[in-house]
């Protein structure tokens, strides 16, 4: 009875296993991604706190034009 529920006779569906294997690679592939984003912002956030950023922000602000108003 549950195998005719889910609509499940015979064997398992290729096709379905084949999407089950591309949403697993790609469940891998974006948490490779979030682990290089996190990376790339704990070594940003490392950046603001350094003095030679502060430095380098403070000089940039000091050069930009005035807003139009």
């Amino acid at each position: 009875m549950a195998k005719a529920l889910l609509g499940h006779i015979g064997g398992t569906d290729p096709r379905m296993l084949a999407e089950v294997r591309r949403l697993q690679q790609r469940v891998r592939d974006l948490e490779d991604q979030l682990g290089r984003a996190k990376a790339e912002n704990d070594a940003l956030a490392a950046a603001v706190h350094s003095d030679s950023f502060d430095r380098e922000l403070l000089a940039a602000v000091e050069q930009r034009e005035p807003a139009l108003t």
